[in-house]
């Protein structure tokens, strides 16, 4: 199985052999003060001052192609936009470019900066902080509608392929996948009742805040997918790979504008969503997608 971000000669390799360093970013949250965590929290609070203007980013990105026009910077503002496909993805096939390459390589770093670790570690202090009350209920329902335990871990692959826990509220039936992985259908039988409700709403996913505390993940990034799966993708979609040069986030640019993936054919899709996302990071795009998802979220969009 290939992986990506396996360091070589001082450096991590993509599969063309261009060659870009990236140093690994971990925050010690034992060593923070409460000053700095309730200043954090506060960050990601004060984000909604400027709800108007987000919401108005989101309009902008929902009825076009999710692109702003290239400024006035000349080549390199147009030289953003030249492998999308006009709907907020790469072009297919745009990965292989040099040019894709580097720039890749060079917004790669910047989704490992520390203004990006410290808008994760605030954000996922703030949902713990202020929806415990709803951690607790949901772990009670959970408990009271089938056996079995509230939350579950799962294992997922990360930034560099490198394998993880991933915590989740339990939305299936004990031991769903006796038979083998495979992804969840329409109306599965597998899911509980209140299984069905966290899934629509995205409730299941909010104890991953506690990986991104960790550093296994960040709060807006692709998705993270099991090992069983990412085998086959990785054989079935070239540069499937491309995907785990960083974090995975509970949330992410692919799953706010694509249905939820359950063939070989979506997570191709999907990729395209993934590559965009990470070709064009600002910390301002983390705030629309966040936005974007309590849309999701409130109307059930893509979920099974």
């Amino acid at each position: 199985m290939r992986r990506l971000g396996r360091p070589v000669s001082g450096g991590d390799s993509l599969a063309w052999g261009v060659e870009f360093n990236c140093g690994e970013m971990s925050i010690d949250l034992g060593d923070w003060t409460l000053t700095t965590v309730v200043g954090l929290a506060l960050i990601a609070l004060g984000t909604t001052l400027y709800a108007p203007e987000l919401m108005g980013a989101v309009e902008r990105i929902n009825s076009g192609n999710g692109r702003k026009a290239p400024s006035a910077k000349g080549e390199r503002a147009r030289d953003m936009f030249a492998f999308d496909s006009g709907d907020g993805r790469v072009q297919p096939g745009a990965e292989a470019a040099p040019e894709f390459v580097a720039a890749f390589a060079r917004q790669r770093i910047a989704c490992a900066s520390v203004g990006k670790r410290a808008f994760d570690v605030a954000a996922a202090l703030a949902l713990i902080i202020f929806f415990a009350p709803l951690f607790a209920l949901v772990a009670a329902l959970v408990r009271l509608d089938s056996p079995g335990p509230a939350i579950y871990r799962q294992l997922r692959i990360g930034r560099g392929g490198a394998p993880f826990h991933i915590y989740k509220f339990r939305s299936m039936v004990v031991d769903a996948e006796k038979g083998g992985a495979c992804w969840a259908q329409k109306n599965d039988k597998r899911v509980t009742r209140i299984g069905s409700i966290i899934r629509k709403t995205r409730i299941d996913e909010m104890p991953q805040a506690f990986n991104v505390l960790k550093g296994e993940m960040s709060f807006v990034g692709p998705r993270p997918e099991r090992p069983e799966f990412v085998d086959v993708l990785e054989k079935e979609i070239p540069n499937y790979c491309l995907r785990h040069a960083v974090r995975p986030g509970i949330t992410g640019w692919a799953q706010v504008k694509y249905v939820y993936g359950a063939s070989v054919d979506d997570a191709r899709i999907k990729l395209q969503y993934d590559l965009y996302y990470i070709r064009h990071f600002s910390l301002m795009r983390d705030l629309i997608i966040i936005m974007m998802t309590v849309r999701v979220a409130l109307f059930g969009l893509g979920s099974r």
